[in-house]
C-alpha cells in the first residue's frame, strides 16, 4: 500500500498562497472506452479539493460518456476522433483554473494532492511538476516504481505520473503535440528544458497509484521492454506515427 497523504515536496521554498489568492486547479482526464474505471475515478476525484474536473472523451464506443454524465461531478466534452493530446488540449482550453493537472483514468491520487500542488506552485519560479509513481503489483512493480523515481530527476516521466503546470506555461507551449504517442514525454521534456532557464519543476513526494492493468495481459517485463524500445527509437528520431504501431493500449 502507498501513503494516503502527501508528504513534503521537492523544489519548493515552503511559501504558501495567501488565502485570498489560493490558485485554482483543474483536473483534466482524457478517456477512451473507460466505462469500467470512470465512475470510480470521478468518485475518487470528488474527495479531492479540485476546482474543476473535466473529462474529454475520444468518441468511446462503450458507456464512458454516459457514466461520466450520470456522475454529475465533471464537465464532459467529446471529440470525434480519439487523440489523447488533442483531448487534453480541448480540456485545457475549456478550463478556467490557474493550474492544469492531467490525469489518466487508471490512476489515484492521495488526499493531500491538491494541497501539495498548490504549495509547490506558490513559488512563482515553479512551472509545473508531477507525482511519485507507485505501480500496483508485486516486487517487480515496486522495483519499476523506484526506477521511475530515479528517472524523473532527469526529466524522464510520462502522463501516468500526473503532470501539472501553470495555465500560462501550457499556453506558452501551445499545448500537447497531437501525436498518436509520446505526446506526454515530449511535454515533460519541454517542462524539463525550461527548468534550466530561471524556472523549476516540483517533483512531489506525494504518491500517485497507477493500475497494473497494462501488464496483467502482456506481462511486466515485456511491457517495460516495449516502453524502453519505443523511447530509444523516439530519441533516435523515429516518428511517433511509426512508434504507435509498437504500442498496445490495454484497458
Amino acid at each position: 500500500m502507498w501513503r494516503d497523504r502527501c508528504a513534503t515536496t521537492r523544489g519548493t521554498h515552503g511559501r504558501h498562497w495567501p488565502a485570498e489568492l489560493t490558485p485554482s486547479v483543474a483536473i483534466i482526464v482524457p478517456t477512451l472506452n473507460e466505462e469500467s474505471t470512470i465512475s470510480v475515478l470521478l468518485e475518487h476525484l470528488a474527495t479531492l479539493a479540485a476546482d474543476e474536473i473535466i473529462v474529454v472523451d475520444g468518441n468511446s464506443t462503450d458507456r464512458t460518456v454516459e457514466k461520466a454524465l450520470e456522475n454529475g461531478r465533471a464537465h464532459v466534452l467529446t471529440i470525434p476522433v480519439p487523440n489523447r493530446g488533442h483531448q487534453m488540449n480541448e480540456g485545457a482550453n475549456a478550463a478556467r483554473s490557474d493550474i492544469l493537472l492531467f490525469l489518466h483514468s487508471d490512476t489515484r491520487l492521495g488526499t493531500g494532492a491538491m494541497e501539495a500542488v498548490r504549495a509547490a506552485m506558490s513559488d512563482p519560479a515553479v512551472a509545473g511538476g508531477n507525482f511519485d509513481i507507485r505501480y500496483q503489483g508485486g516486487w517487480l512493480s515496486a522495483a519499476f516504481s523506484r526506477v521511475n523515481r530515479w528517472r524523473r530527476r532527469w526529466g524522464v516521466f510520462y502522463g501516468d505520473s500526473g503532470i501539472f503546470c501553470r495555465t500560462e506555461v501550457f499556453r506558452e507551449f501551445r499545448g500537447f503535440r497531437t501525436w498518436p504517442i509520446m505526446e506526454d514525454y515530449d511535454f515533460a521534456r519541454r517542462l524539463w528544458l525550461i527548468s534550466g532557464r530561471g524556472r523549476r519543476l516540483a517533483l512531489l513526494d506525494c504518491p500517485i497509484e497507477v493500475s497494473d492493468r497494462r501488464w496483467r495481459g502482456g506481462g511486466l517485463i515485456s511491457t517495460v521492454a516495449a516502453w524502453v524500445l519505443i523511447q530509444a527509437l523516439y530519441c533516435l528520431g523515429v516518428a511517433p506515427e511509426r512508434l504507435a504501431r509498437l504500442y498496445h493500449v490495454v484497458r
